[in-house]
């Protein structure tokens, strides 16, 4: 079975005498986002040195030489999951490329829709690659500009390329980042009491290592960190934001802040939202399915009347069942992360609000878990619309295939959990939940894998995409085609 990951966190320090060591603590914090590999590239000001590895952040720097060795007063560092290219050392990042005339470190959050035709024409113009990541293909766009500056150069390459992306880039004297068009990957700044910049994934990020916020970096631009301070250019003036309504329902951590919306806050309004649109007035309790779920179901007991209790408890030593690579993984992770509280559930009619049902396989054995500890019925709600659509932008929803909603009516993906009802958030109870408000379709959000509108387009992708369609989907498709030309 394909694998089902989110994407990558990335993080980078300008002007900081432990660069490295910040960076580490960074990407510690965004470890929730990448959990197959990680690495660090630092500069001294001469030297770009880097170190990377397959495994866990603290697995791949245990030897704290390797992280002593990073000397240098700027750095960038990435934890890894494979939204592109295979699981491999090769594709670890950051990249570290040594030209004859500089030296650039480079890593990337997301996924290029038009990588392979990238790719293709590179190579028939005698690009020699080292990774099957397409993060790659950048550093070559980059080396093959016909621009003057290296600055000018990435502007190049970045208009180039589609589909929703952040890139850190390092060079011996200045640190830059840059966010795609459509502000899919976020990517935000802060500043250290001391004046170092720090640019990463998510705020929790930029709290951890001590640094306040700055800003956000927005759709289309890119920011170079040098001894002058930072600046902010366009490289694109075709821009229109869409951030990925999925890192408010699950990918983000409840304490880091997107577009200026803290995420726990958008999960308890979408839990509120959620209780008016699919009520149970006859259950006894609220459980959410720790941990990207507490917040919305917190939200749900609160709207409805109902009490909050603690019916599940995870294990927090085991890795996240959403994004392990193989479907008997995923089910022993279910088993090894999650226990029912017996003497919380026997006997009771209970509610059960989960964030999203991806496979069905995940919230099924749930239900079980609960009816196996005495619960008297299980009323599975989810605190986002039915994932009916595939998502290329970098969480790697990308084949229809593993979709449970693009297969099963809502009773039928019932039947198959073995819940006594269930109950989806609808689409406009999402925007309204999380509170964006940008003049931009859905307020600014991207709801790709929920409505099957790609902001972005499809570009490689698109072929496959359509003919792989099921019926649901151009169901949906045709029901919302007024809406969608309405939202366009």
């Amino acid at each position: 079975m394909k694998q089902l990951n989110e994407e990558c966190g990335v993080f980078g320090i300008y002007n900081h005498n432990d660069a490295s060591n910040i960076t580490y603590f960074g990407l510690h914090s965004l470890q929730h986002r990448g959990q197959e590999g990680a690495g660090i590239v630092s500069s001294d000001g001469n030297k770009l040195r880097g170190h990377r590895d397959l495994g866990l952040l603290a697995e791949v720097f245990s030897n704290k030489e390797k992280l002593n060795n990073l000397i240098g007063n700027s750095a960038i560092g990435h934890v890894r999951y494979a939204t592109s290219g295979s699981n491999s050392i090769q594709n670890i990042q950051p990249f570290l490329f040594h030209f004859y005339d500089m030296s650039v470190g480079i890593c990337h959050n997301g996924n290029l829709i038009n990588a392979k035709t990238l790719r293709k024409n590179l190579e028939q113009d005698g690009a020699i690659f080292h990774s099957t990541s397409d993060t790659e293909v950048l550093i070559h766009l980059i080396r093959r500009s016909k621009e003057t500056t290296f600055k000018e150069k990435i502007k190049d390459g970045l208009r180039q390329l589609r589909g929703g992306f952040t890139y850190l880039l390092l060079d011996k004297e200045n640190l830059y980042g840059a966010v795609d068009p459509n502000s899919l990957r976020p990517l935000v700044m802060g500043r250290t009491k001391i004046g170092a910049y720090v640019l990463a994934s998510e705020t929790c990020a930029i709290d951890v290592v001590g640094a306040e916020f700055v800003r956000n970096i927005k759709a289309g631009e890119l920011v170079i960190i040098n001894k002058d301070g930072y600046t902010i250019e366009k490289y694109t003036e075709n821009t229109l934001v869409a951030i990925e309504a999925m890192e408010f329902v699950y990918f983000a951590r409840p304490d880091s802040d997107i577009a200026g919306i803290n995420v726990h806050t958008a999960r308890k309004n979408t839990g509120k939202i959620l209780a008016k649109e699919c009520p149970t007035p006859n259950a006894d309790i609220v459980i959410g399915v720790p941990n990207s779920s507490l917040s919305a179901a917190s939200g749900y007991a609160e709207a409805s009347g109902l009490p909050y209790e603690m019916g599940l408890i995870k294990n927090q030593y085991v890795a996240r069942t959403f994004i392990q690579p193989t479907q008997e993984l995923r089910e022993q992770g279910v088993r090894m992360k999650l226990s029912a509280v017996k003497g919380v559930v026997s006997g009771k009619s209970v509610v059960m609000v989960d964030d999203s049902i991806v496979r069905g396989t995940t919230s099924g054995r749930i239900v079980q878990l609960l009816k196996e500890a005495g619960a008297r019925e299980v009323h599975v709600r989810i605190a986002s619309p039915r994932l009916i659509f595939p998502s290329f932008y970098g969480i790697d929803i990308s084949t229809t295939e593993e979709l449970i909603a693009a297969h099963k009516t809502i009773d039928e993906i019932r039947e198959y959990i073995n819940a006594d009802s269930l109950g989806f958030l609808s689409e406009e109870g999402l925007i309204e939940g999380i509170g964006v408000k940008f003049d931009a379709p859905y307020n600014g959000l991207c709801m790709d894998c929920f409505t099957g509108d790609y902001v972005a387009g499809l570009y490689d992708y698109e072929e496959d995409y359509k003919n792989n369609l099921t019926e649901i989907q151009k169901q949906y498709l045709e029901e919302n085609q007024k809406r969608f030309k309405k939202e366009r």
